[in-house]
């Protein structure tokens, strides 16, 4: 169905007050600049986008664009279309941040894939760079610098160019030009393997840090944008677990089919691993250069926080103003860097505490990791049925008490409570992620940008709590990440006592479900519409349109 508005020629601007005169042609400047046809657009560009008051109505071409036209048919004959222009116009409505739970299956399924193909490529890198540290005698200060060149990657993307890539060019370019970043830093170990420079190895794993982070920029809002928003958490939850799947399985993997006992100093086989990576994430992005994905833009996110308003009190403001998601980028840094923390030194925990040999403490490790899987399943499971803001703050409950244990106790028991810690850190980042951009509207792909940066956390507490093992062991050394837990802690505590409204608005919203009724979700967008000027004709058009729904 379609809004046809056709005054008779010429077209002139009407005279006295044009918001009394003529409601319905107030429209977006920004379309018109652009040589778009004003007469047709789909009801939804009509109805909840382009009736708006101020506008000259003199600058509208009255000659079509036959090519343009075209391509808004084909938008409104599929809403959830996607672009294949390289350079994503913001202010075009695709309908994407509305598709159904069917609709949304199979981009979401093949950004899943993505999730566990990367997860496994980021699981190799461990037992990779564990063997050039081997080769290249690399101290345990060195490796504290290795994690910070991987880490400091993500402070610097997501805020600079993988940012302004997303915006400016969209989803899927931004999944491909990560994907590229990532196979040339693959490559870069290459050479650093022949020449052992520790540089070159630190420069390799600072490049590939740099695709990791511009696929999260991109991978972790479009996932939890792309389909009803209600079960945003969950799509997100779901795709990390695949992700975490494929963590675990790549070690076990490379342990026991790469790489053997007594290889020694010898990185040939770690140089061809290497290139095989290289290989495969090129291969990645040829795949999502031919693929069809939905684009979601930020007229789409304005269109659907503005839509679910009566449930949500959302109201547009600066970015600046979004405390919910500083509150968030703040939570996420700590929180992140007190989780690399006891990744990083869980081995040597385990050793220390439990008086395990090396090997022992690295299964105990694996065995830690499959719980982290294990964990991410449940957390999705639990999100079904129970608010996300209520499993965040549980979780997070349990690792405070779980790592306050660990730094008491010896023994296996000491191991047995930093298990139970990587369990239960399975859900936070993707909970604290889509929370933090929950309601940001147009600023969800800034935002997001912001959300991702935050895991340069990553980068400073791993050194901070090597420091203080050196010189108190291992156990106190706890210490460091259990206060990133205790920062990380406060922000589920304030979304429950601040902005429990808000979440729960957009949890009830019925947004992307077939036949689903949103009367009481466009209550709110009516009044908007009564204030901007759609009244008269207007507002018939809005109520006949609400009736057939």
């Amino acid at each position: 169905m379609t809004c046809a508005i056709r005054p008779s020629p010429p077209l002139s601007k009407p005279k006295g007050n044009s918001e009394e005169q003529c409601p319905l042609s107030t429209m977006d400047a920004g379309l018109v600049n652009h040589g778009r046809d004003p007469y047709r657009f789909s009801r939804v560009m009509c109805l909840e986008r382009f009736i708006i008051p101020h506008i000259n109505i003199s600058s509208m071409s009255e000659k079509k664009t036959e090519p343009e036209v075209d391509h808004l048919e084909a938008l409104e004959k599929k809403p959830n279309a996607s672009s294949d222009d390289v350079h994503v116009e913001t202010t075009r409505l695709t309908g994407a941040a509305a598709l159904t739970v069917r609709q949304s299956i199979y981009p979401i399924t093949l950004v899943t894939i993505l999730f566990f193909l990367w997860g496994f490529a980021y699981g190799l890198l461990d037992v990779l760079n564990a063997k050039f540290q081997t080769a290249l005698n690399i101290t345990a200060a060195k490796a504290g610098g290795l994690q910070g060149a991987y880490f400091g990657a993500y402070f610097v993307g997501p805020l600079t160019y993988s940012g302004w890539i997303v915006r400016r060019f969209g989803y899927r370019w931004t999944f491909i030009v990560g994907l590229c970043i990532y196979g040339v830093g693959a490559l870069m170990f290459w050479p650093s393997a022949v020449y052992r420079s520790f540089a070159g190895f630190c420069g390799s794993l600072f490049i590939v840090g740099s695709g990791l982070s511009t696929l999260e920029t991109s991978a972790n809002p479009f996932i939890a944008t792309c389909g009803p928003p209600r079960l945003s958490e969950f799509r997100l939850e779901l795709s990390q677990a695949f992700q975490a799947v494929g963590s675990v399985a790549a070690p076990l993997l490379a342990s026991r089919v790469f790489f053997k006992e007594g290889d020694g100093e010898d990185l040939s086989k770690v140089q061809w691993t290497y290139l095989g990576i290289a290989c495969f994430v090129f291969f990645l992005a040829v795949v999502f250069f031919f693929s069809k994905l939905p684009e979601v833009t930020d007229a789409d996110m304005e269109q659907q926080a503005e839509t679910s308003a009566g449930l949500t009190g959302y109201e547009d403001k600066p970015i600046y103003k979004q405390y919910k998601l500083v509150f968030g980028v703040a939570a996420q840094f700590c929180y992140v860097g007190a989780q690399v923390g006891v990744a990083a030194n869980f081995i040597k925990y385990a050793e220390e505490s439990a008086k395990l040999s090396q090997a022992a403490a690295t299964d105990r490790f694996a065995l830690a990791q499959g719980l982290f899987a294990i964990g991410r399943f449940a957390a999705a499971g639990m999100m079904m049925v129970v608010k996300p803001r209520f499993v965040l703050l549980l979780f997070m409950t349990a690792i405070m008490i779980f790592i306050s244990i660990a730094i008491g106790v010896k023994g296996e028991a000491g191991v047995a409570m930093l298990s139970l810690v990587l369990f239960f850190e399975s859900c936070i980042f993707p909970t604290i992620f889509t929370l933090a951009i929950r309601g940001l509207g147009r600023h969800t792909k800034r935002g997001a940008s912001w959300v991702v940066a935050a895991v340069s956390g990553g980068a400073l507490f791993p050194s901070m709590t090597g420091l203080l093992a050196d010189q108190e062991g291992y156990h106190i050394s706890m210490c460091v990440p259990l206060i990133g837990f205790t920062v990380a802690f406060a922000f589920p505590i304030y979304l429950n006592l601040f902005c429990a409204k808000e979440l729960d608005g957009h949890r009830e919203t019925k947004i992307g479900y077939e036949g689903a009724d949103l009367s009481a979700e466009r209550k709110h967008q009516d009044v908007t519409w009564e204030e901007k000027g759609a009244t008269g004709s207007a507002a018939k058009h809005l109520e006949m349109d609400a009736s057939s729904e």
